[in-house]
């Protein structure tokens, strides 16, 4: 049985990888603060999802989401870490509230649920987890210093946990999206939008379902190799 946890599921990127992996047999638990949201890809979805509402910076809706997987098909296999947050500033205009509300969503939440879900991984000696990063984590971004510096965090992070828990049967990798056509990219204003998308080699943004499209590899067993890497659906704005 492929359980997969999948948080930030509510639109955009987490969104289509829900349904990526419903429609490849996975049950799926639909996270996303919203519960209207969560509810809404749950029931598109149908009999394969359930929708659990929460907050993935806080560690008792982080233990939730495990719990609530168990609960309704068995422990949790596959953890997709997707919750996502955006806000774009000049550094020098940069409110430390707004630093750390980036971090706790994207740091500290990957770190919470990984937490909730490994101890169990390592006890079956299997389990797959995918942190979605950013292209912006590995080359940074104007006006996003606090989104880059959390999106290299979570590739740190994938790379060192990869490092531990290789040989327990997990195997964690992250995905690093370029610019992808979703609310919270289209939250950005049109200058960055137009500016970024002039600098592309191929010349035009992702959609979700191509970024599910690799999630969905890094789930399957044909990814057995891949240990600690950081792909790149990016449109070449990162070539490695």
């Amino acid at each position: 049985m492929k359980n997969a946890i999948v948080t930030g599921a509510g639109s955009g990127i987490g969104r289509a990888i829900a349904h990526r992996l419903a429609r490849e047999g996975y049950n799926v638990v639909v996270n996303d603060m919203r519960p209207e949201a969560a509810g809404e890809i749950a029931e598109e979805i149908g009999g394969k999802a359930i929708a659990v509402a929460g907050d993935v910076s806080l560690e008792a809706d982080a233990s939730r989401l495990a719990a609530a997987c168990t609960e309704a098909f068995g422990a949790c296999t596959h953890l997709v870490n997707n919750a996502g947050h955006v806000h774009q500033a000049r550094f020098l205009n940069l409110d430390p509230a707004d630093f750390d509300r980036m971090f706790a969503v994207h740091a500290r939440g990957t770190y919470l649920c990984m937490r909730a879900v490994l101890p169990g991984m390592i006890v079956r000696k299997q389990g797959v987890i995918v942190n979605i990063a950013s292209q912006l984590g590995q080359i940074g971004g104007v006006d996003l210093v606090h989104y880059s510096g959390a999106k290299a965090a979570i590739i740190g992070m994938t790379k060192a946990l990869a490092r531990e828990v290789s040989a327990e049967g997990v195997r964690v990798n992250a995905v690093a999206p370029g610019p992808i056509n979703t609310p919270l990219v289209m939250a950005l204003s049109d200058d960055w939008r137009n500016a970024k998308a002039a600098g592309l080699p191929l010349g035009r943004f992702g959609e979700p379902d191509e970024v599910a499209a690799t999630v969905a590899f890094l789930c399957s067993p044909e990814a057995s190799l891949f240990v600690g890497q950081t792909l790149g659906p990016n449109s070449g704005d990162v070539m490695l």
